[in-house]
C-alpha cells in the first residue's frame, strides 16, 4: 500500500510540474508555432529566477504585445534585468529604446557596454553619438573607430555611414581611429566569433540599423529664408542624428546664412539615424562653394536621389 501510495505521489508531481522547469528552448518552441501565450508562461518563472535570455525573450513579448498586453515599460524592466546580466541583445535593444525615445544618456549607457562587446548595431548608434556630441562630450575619432568596427562586421548603415565620414575628417584622425578600432576588436571580438551560442531571441531586436533602402523623406514643411527657388541635382550634408529634432535645430540655426538662401532641409532616414541635408544646388561645385561658406561646419556634397 505504501508503495502504491509512493508511485501515486510521483505522478501527481510529474503532472504538477512547474513550467519554470522547462528551458528557454521550450518557450522559442512554442513562439515558433505561434503560441505566445505558452512561451510566455515558459519564461516568465525562469526570468523570475534570473535567467538572462528568458527575460530578455518576455520583455521583447512585452515590446511586441504578443502572449501579453503591450506594455514598453514593462518590455524596459525585463529588458534591463538582462542587461544587468551583460546580456548583449538586451543592452543593444534597452539602449536603443532609451536612446530613441530620448533618453540618451540611459541609452548611450547601455549602447557602450555592448559597443564594448562588439555588437555592430550598438557601435553604429554609438559611435554616431560620439562623432556628433549627440549625448556625450564629442569625440570624432573614436566615433569613428566604433562605426569602422560596426561596418567591418558588414552593417550597410555602417558602411555608408564610414563612406561619409572618409569625406569629412582627415586623414589622420582616420588613421588614428582605424588603430583605436583594431586595437578594441583584439581586446573584444565580435560577438557572433565567441564560442558559445548566441542567446535565441523570438523577434528581431526593436530598432533595426540597416532596412531596405530609404527614401528620402518630403522636404521640411519651413524652408529657408527664399530668395528664389532653386533647383538641381546636388545637396549638402551637414550631419547625421539619431532624432530628427536634432536635425531640424540644426538646420535653424544654420538657415540664416547666405550659403543656404533658397534651399530647403531635407531629412532622410537610414535605420536609426536621420541625415540632414539642404538643397538643391545646380552643380557640385556649387554645393561645395556652399559647404565652404559654413565655415566650421562638417559639410560635403552629395548627388540627390
Amino acid at each position: 500500500m505504501r508503495y502504491n501510495h509512493l508511485v501515486a505521489s510521483l505522478l501527481i508531481t510529474v503532472l504538477v510540474t512547474p513550467v519554470s522547469a522547462q528551458s528557454v528552448k521550450a518557450g522559442i518552441d512554442a513562439w515558433q508555432k505561434s503560441d505566445y501565450s505558452e512561451a510566455v508562461a515558459i519564461w516568465r518563472p525562469l526570468a523570475e529566477k534570473g535567467d538572462a535570455d528568458a527575460a530578455f525573450n518576455l520583455g521583447q513579448a512585452y515590446r511586441l504585445g504578443r502572449g501579453v498586453p503591450l506594455n514598453i515599460g514593462a518590455a524596459q524592466t525585463w529588458f534591463e534585468r538582462a542587461a544587468s546580466q551583460g546580456h548583449v541583445d538586451a543592452q543593444t535593444t534597452l539602449g536603443l529604446l532609451l536612446f530613441q525615445n530620448g533618453n540618451h544618456i540611459g541609452g548611450l549607457r547601455w549602447l557602450k557596454a555592448a559597443s564594448e562587446k562588439g555588437e555592430p548595431r550598438a557601435m553604429l548608434v554609438y559611435g554616431t553619438a560620439l562623432y556628433n556630441g549627440d549625448g556625450a562630450p564629442q569625440d570624432p575619432v573614436l566615433g569613428y573607430a566604433y562605426v569602422s568596427r560596426a561596418a567591418a562586421q558588414g552593417l550597410a548603415a555602417a558602411k555608408d555611414t564610414l563612406a561619409q565620414l572618409d569625406q569629412i575628417m582627415p586623414l589622420e584622425d582616420r588613421k588614428k581611429g582605424v588603430a583605436l578600432a583594431l586595437a578594441k576588436a583584439k581586446a573584444a571580438p565580435a560577438p557572433s566569433s565567441k564560442a558559445e551560442p548566441k542567446p535565441a531571441k523570438p523577434s528581431k531586436p526593436t530598432a533595426k540599423v540597416a532596412p531596405p533602402a530609404a527614401k528620402p523623406a518630403p522636404p521640411s514643411s519651413a524652408p529657408a529664408k527664399a530668395v528664389s527657388a532653386a533647383s538641381g541635382g546636388w545637396r549638402i550634408q551637414l550631419g547625421a542624428f539619431s532624432q530628427r529634432s536634432s536635425a531640424e535645430a540644426l538646420f535653424r540655426k544654420l538657415s540664416g546664412s547666405g550659403a543656404l538662401a533658397g534651399r530647403q532641409a531635407y531629412y532622410v532616414p537610414v535605420g536609426a539615424i536621420v541625415r540632414l541635408q539642404a538643397g538643391p544646388f545646380e552643380s557640385r561645385a556649387a554645393a561645395t562653394a556652399a559647404c565652404n561658406a559654413l565655415k566650421g561646419q562638417a559639410c560635403f556634397a552629395v548627388a540627390a536621389k
